[in-house]
């Protein structure tokens, strides 16, 4: 933190009012369903953004990474997405969204740096937008609470920056619980926090570092198949989501429906009856049909989704073939990006030594990191000036 006040001042002769951190996310099963209106399963990891906040005289924007070393500016009077702003673009969206809500901000002078691997499918974006508005909401005396705060971050990334993502990264980011992994009904948004009690086994991610170009594309692609198997659902059996249909249902389809985007939607739908079979399993204490529940995950989104890729794959399945492993599988929207492992302590080194080819066959090194369920976001600076 010092460091990040020091960078502050120098950059801005000022010391910050304000500095808010907010974590990144892995989610350990439920992928693909948090836009079709189900469940997710997703912790806080112990990786984060800072955001360190001046106001300024005047109504000007000043942000500063310190991780890239590089400056961005804007107005409040002319706020608009810019591909060269490339990571300022997520505070940006988050101070469009306030303004159109109709919140009264001034001049912003921004400083972020964050430990949170990028493009690494860990919600670096979720977590820089929830810092973002916790920081500015006790800036500016702003009345915004949890799941709300978590919803302006989303539409900012969603009509700003112009990715439809889902609520899950955001409301994560914001309303984790330190030990705890959160079952999250993305329609309702209720929640639960969920204690994991894991003692001498572990959450491993492993970053593939595969560039991540198909992401975006296949993401709204995948998106959009979802969307047009429930209006065709639709006329059958009313509903507004795939959250609303079952196996059945999408059996009785066949023929209406392209098999491929009937595939696509059964993994949503046996995906969403696994994350509550997770929370079971782990009230139970049953570490062992979790894993299982987890690698099932991973079939599905590799065979029926068809979200995943070699490297993942290759990641994926040296891990199940080490000794320890309860379960393994790709995590995020894939194409790249991370796998989740939960494993035994005394088995991460064996896991190691088996994915050292990978960088020989796939031309990328690999990164491992055991993570800790954390708490959501929190302001940890305040220096208000009146």
């Amino acid at each position: 933190m010092n460091d990040l006040i020091r960078c502050h001042r120098e950059e801005y002769g000022e010391e910050p009012e304000i500095i808010a951190t907010a974590p990144g996310r892995v989610n350990l099963i439920g992928e693909h369903t948090d836009y079709n209106d189900g469940f997710v399963f997703p912790m806080a990891i112990d990786f984060t953004i800072f955001v360190a906040v001046s106001r300024r005289k005047d109504q000007h924007l000043r942000f500063y990474s310190v991780d890239f070393q590089d400056r961005k500016r804007a107005a409040l009077s002319n706020l608009r997405f810019k591909k060269e702003d490339r990571w300022a673009n997520y505070p940006k969206g988050v101070i469009s969204v306030l303004l159109s809500r109709g919140y009264n901000l001034g001049g912003i002078s921004f400083t972020v740096k964050g430990n949170i691997p990028q493009g690494a499918g860990l919600s670096s974006s979720a977590a820089f937008e929830i810092a973002t508005a916790y920081a500015l909401q006790k800036l500016f005396d702003l009345n915004l609470f949890g799941p709300y705060l978590a919803r302006l971050a989303q539409e900012a990334e969603d009509n700003f920056v112009g990715v439809r993502c889902g609520i899950m990264d955001q409301f994560i980011s914001c309303m984790a619980k330190e030990g705890h992994a959160m079952l999250l009904d993305t329609r309702s948004l209720e929640y639960r926090h969920i204690p994991l009690n894991l003692n001498h086994v572990k959450i491993l991610i492993t970053n593939s570092n595969v560039p991540r170009g198909l992401v975006d594309s296949e993401y709204n692609q995948r998106r959009a198949e979802c969307e047009k198997c429930v209006s065709i659902l639709n006329l059958k059996k009313p509903g507004t989501a795939l959250r609303d249909y079952t196996k059945e249902d999408l059996r009785d389809s066949m023929g209406l429906i392209p098999e491929s985007t009937r595939r696509k939607c059964v993994h949503v739908v046996e995906e969403n009856a696994r994350v509550l079979e997770a929370e079971l399993a782990l009230s139970r204490r049953d570490i062992v049909y979790f894993g299982k529940l987890m690698s099932r995950s991973h079939e599905s989104l590799r065979d029926l989704y068809e979200v995943s890729c070699p490297e993942l794959d290759w990641l994926v399945k040296r891990a199940w073939e080490t000794e320890g492993v309860y379960g393994s599988r790709m995590t995020g929207a894939g194409f790249g990006g991370c796998t989740v492992t939960l494993i035994e302590e005394k088995a991460i080194p064996v896991y190691k030594s088996r994915i050292e080819l990978y960088e020989r066959i796939f031309s990328f090194k690999p990164e491992t990191f055991i993570c800790k369920p954390s708490g959501g976001a929190k302001i940890i600076y305040e220096n208000l000036i009146n």
